[in-house]
C-alpha cells in the first residue's frame, strides 16, 4: 500500500503555487526556474541601482542638484523651452523661474502654459464680456435715469426696432450702449426718415458701416446727419440683397 502510494504521488503532476508566476514555473520538470528568477532579480536590482534615490530632509544642496539634474530639469530657467498657445500666454520669465525653483521638468512647464491656455483664457474672456456688458448697461442705466426706465425703454426699442429696421442693422446697433441710445432717439422722432439728406456712399460694405458705427461722430457727438448717412447705407445694402 506505501508503495502505491508513492508510486502515485510521483506520477502526479506537481501544481504551481499561487505566489509564483508562471514565467517562473518549469511545469516539465514540477519545479521553479531559479534561472529565471535569479535573471529577474538581477535586472530589477540593477533598475533600482541606476534610479535616482529622492533626497531626504537632511540632504545636502548638491544631493538635490543631482536628483533634480536626473529628472530632467534645466540647470537655469532660461533653458525651458515654451511653445506658446496662444500671443498672452508667451514664456514669462518671472513665472519660469519659480517653476525652476519649485524643480519643475521642462514637460511639465509646457503643461503650465498649456493649461493655462486651454482653461484660463477662457475664463478671462468670459469675465471680461460680461464685465464689458455690465458696463454698458449701466451706462445706459444712467442715460435713461434709473433702471426701471431702463428696462421699459428696452422692451420699447426693441419691439420698435424690429419692426422698423433690417435685423443685421438692428443688430449692429444693439451692440453698444451708444447705439441703442441712437436707437431711442430714432424712435421717439417716429419711422427714421432714413438718408433724405447727406446719404452713406451706395456701394458701402457692411464692414464699412460697421466701422461708421464705431466713429466718434456716431455713438459720442451723436451727429444726426452722420447717423442718418450710417443707417441709409444699412438700408442700401440689405435692400439689395
Amino acid at each position: 500500500m506505501a508503495e502505491d502510494l508513492l508510486e502515485k504521488t510521483l506520477k502526479t503532476p506537481a501544481t504551481r503555487p499561487d505566489e509564483v508566476p508562471e514565467k517562473f514555473w518549469d511545469a516539465e520538470a514540477n519545479a521553479v526556474r531559479v534561472d529565471a528568477l535569479l535573471k529577474s532579480y538581477r535586472e530589477l536590482e540593477r533598475r533600482l541601482s541606476t534610479r535616482p534615490a529622492i533626497p531626504g530632509e537632511d540632504a545636502s544642496d548638491e544631493e538635490r542638484v543631482r536628483f533634480l539634474r536626473a529628472l530632467g530639469v534645466p540647470e537655469t530657467a532660461d533653458a525651458y523651452q515654451i511653445e506658446a498657445r496662444h500671443p498672452l500666454l508667451e514664456s514669462d520669465g518671472d513665472v519660469n523661474l519659480r517653476l525652476h525653483a519649485a524643480g519643475f521638468t521642462p514637460a511639465q512647464v509646457q503643461l503650465v502654459y498649456d493649461l493655462a491656455a486651454e482653461r484660463l483664457l477662457p475664463l478671462i474672456a468670459d469675465v471680461a464680456q460680461q464685465f464689458e456688458a455690465d458696463r454698458q448697461t449701466e451706462a445706459l442705466i444712467a442715460h435713461f435715469g434709473g433702471e426701471k426706465r431702463f428696462r421699459a425703454m428696452a422692451a420699447q426699442i426693441d419691439a420698435w426696432g424690429r419692426t422698423h429696421l433690417p435685423e443685421p442693422v438692428f443688430e449692429a446697433l444693439c451692440t453698444t450702449s451708444e447705439g441703442v441710445i441712437a436707437l431711442a432717439a430714432m424712435m421717439q422722432k417716429g419711422e427714421p426718415n432714413v438718408m433724405k439728406t447727406a446719404a452713406a456712399p451706395r456701394n458701402a460694405s457692411e464692414s464699412e458701416l460697421r466701422s461708421m458705427v464705431r466713429d466718434p461722430r456716431y455713438w459720442q457727438s451723436k451727429d444726426p446727419a452722420f447717423i442718418e448717412r450710417v443707417s441709409d447705407g444699412f438700408r442700401r445694402l440689405f435692400s439689395d440683397k
